[in-house]
Formats: C-alpha cells, sequence, structure tokens
C-alpha cells in the first residue's frame, strides 16, 4: 500500500476550461464514415443515412466540436465533389489512405450530423492540392446567406440559411512528407497567411488553425513554428498540436502509462515556440493551442489496405484498460494546460482508433475501454481548471525519470462542485490518497468515488462484452477517510 496527499486551493485557478478541449474527429479513413456513422441500410438510419444507434452514443460520449473531412484525407480533396444530389456525385481515388471514395457523405451531411449530435464544427480547407480560392468558396458556401455563386449554390441543395461554421483549419500536417503537397514552413506559412486574410474578409467572426508541426519528434519542430508564425501570427487565433502515444514505442508498461510526461512536455514546448513568435514579432495578443489530434495509435504497425477498397478495416485498434488509462492523462493534461490550450480532438470517433467501434450490416455498437474516461471528463471537467499539488511516492521507468504514481487533474464547476481526475499509474499497489480541498467546508460534504479497472491492465471490451466500465466505488465523508485507489486505475472524485 502507498499512501498519497492531495492538496487543492481555490485560490491558485490556472484558467475557465474552454469546452472545446473535448473535441473528437472525423476523416474519411477506413469505416470512420461509411459503415461507421454512416450506413444507410441501417434500421435506425435517418434521412441523410447516419445510424441513429451510433450517434445516440456519439451524444452519450459528448464531443463538443468535430474536425472534418481530415486529417490527411483533406489534402487531396475537392469539396465540391461531396454536395448536391447523390447520385451525380463522382467517386474518387483517396491518395491519403489507398481507397475510394464515394462522396455520399460531404459537408451539407456532416454539417447536419453535428447539429443531431450536438457539436459545434472545425471544418479544415485544402492548402496541399487547392489553395485559397478554393478555401474561400467553401467558406462561402458555409457562411454567406447568399448572392454569390457558393452560397446560392447551398441554398439550391436545399439550405437557405447559412451553417455559420466557426472553426477553419488552414490545411493539415503540411510538414509532413506524407502530406500531398506538404510544404516548407516558409512556402506554407506564406499561403496560409495569404488565405487567412482572405478568409477574415469573407467572415471576420472566424477562428482559424495554422498548421504547427505534425508531431513533436520531427525534424522540423518548433522551428516550423517559429517560420510559420512569422507569417502567419497577425492572422490567425490557434496553432496545431498532433501526438499519438505509441504503445509499441515505449519499452514496458510502466513506460507507456507515464506517457503523460510527454504530453506535459509537448505542450510546453509549443507554448515556448508560439511565445518566441510572440516576441520577435512584437505581437501583443498571446496565440492559444489546438490539440486537434491525439489518442493512442499503434501508429508503427503495417496499415496495407490493398487494392484500393472503398472503407476498408484500417487501424480499428482494440484499447485495453492500459490504454484508457493514458487517455485519461492525456485529459488531465488538458485540463492542466487549459490557460492556453483551448480546443482538443480526440482521433478519431467512430472505428479508426476511436472510443466506439461498429460491427457491419446490423451489428451492434459498442464503448471501448477509452471511451469512458473521455465521457466522464467531458461530462464533469467543466468550470475552471485548479492547480493539484500532489505528495505521492514517484518512481522511474526506462526513458522517464522521476514519475510520481499519481496523475492529477482539478475542476471547480460553476455549481461549487469540486472535480478530480486521477489515474493511478502503479501496476500493482493500491494508494490511499488523502484529500485536502482548501477554502472548502468540509462539513457534509462526501466523496463520490467512480472507478474505472479491471482484472489486468490488458483487459478489453468487445461486442456483447462490455466487461471494462466505470462503476461507483464508494462514498465518503470529505473529513473522513482517505479514498483507495486501485493499482491500474482510473477514477473520478466528485465532492458534492
Amino acid at each position: 500500500m502507498s499512501t498519497a496527499r492531495i492538496v487543492v486551493d481555490d485560490a491558485y485557478e490556472i484558467a475557465e476550461i474552454d469546452p472545446r478541449i473535448y473535441g473528437s474527429f472525423v476523416e474519411h479513413m477506413g469505416r470512420g464514415v461509411y459503415d461507421g456513422i454512416y450506413a444507410p441500410e441501417h434500421e435506425t438510419a435517418d434521412e441523410d443515412g447516419f445510424r441513429g444507434d451510433v450517434a445516440a452514443v456519439v451524444r452519450e460520449l459528448g464531443p463538443t466540436i468535430l474536425r472534418y473531412p481530415g486529417g490527411n484525407f483533406v489534402s487531396g480533396y475537392d469539396w465540391e465533389d461531396g454536395v448536391g444530389p447523390k447520385s451525380e456525385r463522382p467517386e474518387r481515388l483517396d491518395l491519403a489512405w489507398r481507397s475510394v471514395e464515394s462522396n455520399q457523405v460531404g459537408t451539407d451531411e456532416f454539417l447536419r450530423y453535428c447539429r443531431t449530435v450536438q457539436a459545434d464544427p472545425m471544418l479544415a480547407v485544402n492548402l496541399g492540392t487547392r489553395g485559397m480560392r478554393e478555401a474561400l468558396a467553401l467558406l462561402e458556401y458555409c457562411n454567406v446567406p447568399g448572392g454569390t455563386p457558393a452560397s446560392d449554390l447551398r441554398r439550391r441543395h436545399g439550405t437557405a440559411e447559412p451553417y455559420g461554421v466557426k472553426v477553419w483549419c488552414l490545411g493539415n500536417e503540411m510538414d509532413g512528407p506524407w502530406q500531398l503537397g506538404h510544404k516548407t514552413a516558409e512556402d506554407y506559412g506564406k499561403l496560409a497567411a495569404q488565405t487567412a486574410a482572405a478568409m477574415k474578409v469573407v467572415d471576420p467572426s472566424i477562428e482559424l488553425v495554422a498548421c504547427g508541426s505534425s508531431k513533436p519528434s520531427m525534424p522540423t519542430f518548433a522551428r516550423w513554428e517559429a517560420t510559420v508564425l512569422e507569417h502567419t501570427y497577425r492572422h490567425v487565433d490557434h496553432v496545431s498540436m498532433h501526438m499519438y502515444a505509441d504503445p509499441e514505442k515505449y519499452q514496458d508498461t510502466a513506460d507507456f502509462l507515464a506517457a503523460g510526461l510527454d504530453v506535459d512536455e509537448y505542450i510546453r514546448s509549443v507554448v515556448a515556440s508560439v511565445d518566441y513568435a510572440r516576441a520577435a514579432g512584437r505581437h501583443s495578443r498571446h496565440l492559444s493551442l489546438s490539440f486537434d489530434e491525439w489518442n493512442v495509435w499503434y501508429n508503427s504497425r503495417s496499415r496495407d489496405v490493398g487494392h484500393w477498397p472503398h472503407a476498408p478495416r484500417l487501424i480499428e485498434d482494440t484499447y485495453s484498460l492500459a490504454h484508457a488509462l493514458v487517455v485519461g492523462s492525456f485529459l488531465n493534461s488538458l485540463l492542466r494546460g487549459s490557460d492556453r490550450v483551448r480546443m482538443a480532438c480526440l482521433a478519431q470517433l467512430v472505428n479508426v482508433i476511436a472510443p466506439i467501434r461498429t460491427e457491419p450490416g446490423a451489428g451492434e455498437v459498442w464503448r471501448q475501454t477509452t471511451f469512458f474516461p473521455f465521457a466522464l471528463t467531458a461530462r464533469y471537467g467543466r468550470g475552471t481548471a485548479l492547480q493539484a499539488q500532489v505528495t505521492c511516492e514517484r518512481t522511474s521507468t526506462s526513458a522517464h525519470d522521476d514519475v510520481p504514481l499519481l496523475d492529477v487533474a482539478a475542476v471547480r464547476r460553476e455549481d461549487g462542485e469540486h472535480v478530480l481526475f486521477v489515474v493511478n499509474r502503479s501496476t500493482d499497489r493500491p494508494v490511499t490518497a488523502h484529500l485536502d480541498l482548501r477554502g472548502v467546508a468540509a462539513d457534509g460534504r462526501t466523496v463520490e468515488h467512480t472507478c474505472l479497472t479491471g482484472p489486468d491492465l490488458d483487459a478489453t471490451n468487445g461486442p456483447g462484452r462490455p466487461e471494462i466500465a466505470p462503476v461507483v466505488a464508494g462514498r465518503t465523508p470529505l473529513d473522513g477517510e482517505a479514498v483507495e485507489l486501485p493499482p491500474g486505475s482510473w477514477s473520478m472524485l466528485r465532492v458534492a
């Protein structure tokens, strides 16, 4: 048994949490769209062809914003292919994922889907194989009431009122050699600045996300941000971040469970790079970060899909309890960094490295282990992020020094309730956690402990097999007994 002390003081605030940090991502990749959210032959399908049973689970997950249509897919995408009568939409080769794209789901369908699942849209424009003119046309299609060719086209397609899309990504991972039309930082910075300036003339209310480096291991990392922002700083509102924790790149389970330390360091590094650009350019305002791709992903594994299939099974990773703990740590890092991280997207939503999976045809929809930390944090992690001082046992792994056994984030909700999200990284020891909430009267208050754990860290869920799910492990007086955190567990502590 190990002991710990968690101190949270109401006076030590980090920031108001932007609900958009609980976003997700829908890309035309694998079965993410087709046979995922979209299955017109399914008995629950709506008039647009979206599965109603999947939409209900998406609402339960609770993403606040959905990024679309990519991802790598967007750099070869002609948005015009996905609007208008479905019978007239062309099939195209998707060079990003070596698949055939039917274009049966496009901009209008996706934006209606966002309303169905009660999420805001985040649209990406193609700055790989296309440019400013096409981006402006898509913005007009979505946001201009009428009177222009693109906005009148939307009206002819049956949507009289503009969609009013607020957030726009200026391309995707443009420093990646895998990206169609990838560019140098200088070339991308100039194109992004010109496109951003023109888009804000069309609609000054929008928020724009400039591409940061594709991942922290890129040789371009940090220098890319500095160069891109030299051109774009005064035109954009956010800089993107992408990071995936690949379990096969960690030496062992203990090392993998410490991945949250890498996330914290990545956020600090991007903040430093962005603030360097602010100082170098003599800018007064601070840019925020859009962590619009993150998850656990066995990215090192081969993903050959064969000869141009339509909606193949692609990177449908099955997640274990250990993966859920790392997802919980990602979320804790977002909360601790919420003074600068204002948007984030779990990649992806359904089937493709996703918390939600579907079976083909009339098959069921089911929740992976990673579903639960996200759903509960998205629901209860609203309000003000608070600093949490944690005194606990510390250890070292093969790649990480000084790893605390407990990973903690704290939130004060608008109704005064305090919520702590805690990952016990120990693989074999429970931790007795003593809570010290300063500025909060203990009289009559209780701690409700919701816990996600399982028989071992390799345990998974599957169709008809929801073995790993959160349970209310107990309720204790705030001024009474400590909370027992099982080894290898994610916990939510609600102080009523």
